[in-house]
């Protein structure tokens, strides 16, 4: 295994992924980078390489296939030193749960839940074997409030926040330290910043940077916060509203989104 050290992230072609990325580059620490095929992940690797003198290593892998995660998980223990871990990859969607089929469940499944845990299993020998070492675990605000027509997605967003505050626990006498963040609604493409408009003013305030996210969570995850809120007035709005009042108003919400979106796919 090398001596030189690495940050590995997953989901790093796009959105907030790519926003750790580029940070970290600028922060002049290597990168292992994580995408799925497709996204350009050696030019962006390039980019990073070029314009902060440090490796950069893509790798696109679809993490929802087992095996493929599995073998690179071993490429990587086998030839690289991991200190930070940056689970970042995930996926949603708004639709109504009886309109979508079994692969649509399993995909959300497979990705946030499935490969986030066994990647996190699989690196954790080598992040125990560097001297300090990180998790961050990308959560949701979704994960405090289920929401119909999300269904899966807000249940598996709680299953990482779950998961990482127990791993924290089980870590915390260690050289890994594990932190999860729960960050709101991003405009990382033009699915997420239609369901913004169709939200409106309360949408837009809430709305995230995913590049000052990125820099906030680096520097809170160094600081050793367990738990990084970055919508702190959402949040605590969500934990003391009722889940009956609460629950009702974002499922009317999100089906509002999936109107609008439809109606503007029609061309109505």
């Amino acid at each position: 295994m090398e001596n030189r050290s690495f940050a590995v992230v997953t989901g790093a072609g796009k959105g907030l992924g790519k926003s750790f990325a580029l940070e970290l580059g600028r922060q002049k620490k290597n990168i292992i980078l994580v995408s799925l095929p497709g996204e350009n992940l050696e030019e962006l690797a390039n980019q990073i390489k070029q314009e902060n003198n440090v490796e950069t290593i893509p790798f696109e892998v679809d993490i929802s296939d087992y095996k493929a995660l599995e073998e690179l998980a071993k490429t990587i223990n086998n030839h690289y030193s991991v200190d930070l871990l940056i689970n970042n990859a995930g996926i949603g969607g708004s639709k109504p749960f009886d309109c979508v089929d079994t692969n649509y469940i399993l995909k959300i499944i497979q990705v946030n839940v499935v490969a986030t845990s066994t990647f996190t299993h699989m690196l954790l020998p080598n992040l125990k074997q560097q001297p300090k070492s990180h998790i961050l675990n990308v959560s949701s605000l979704a994960a405090f409030s289920p929401t119909g027509y999300k269904t899966v997605y807000p249940a598996s967003k709680a299953f990482i926040h779950s998961f990482s505050r127990g791993l924290y626990q089980e870590l915390k006498d260690t050289n890994v330290f594990v932190s999860v963040v729960n960050p709101g609604a991003m405009a990382t493409n033009e699915e997420v910043s239609l369901r913004i408009k169709k939200q409106g003013l309360i949408g837009r305030l809430t709305l995230l940077d995913p590049d000052k996210v990125a820099k906030k969570c680096l520097r809170q995850l160094i600081n050793r916060d367990t738990v990084i809120m970055l919508n702190p007035i959402t949040w605590l709005i969500s934990s003391i509203t009722p889940i009956w009042i609460k629950l009702p108003i974002m499922t009317n919400i999100v089906k509002r989104e999936i109107t609008y979106a439809d109606s503007i796919c029609n061309g109505r």
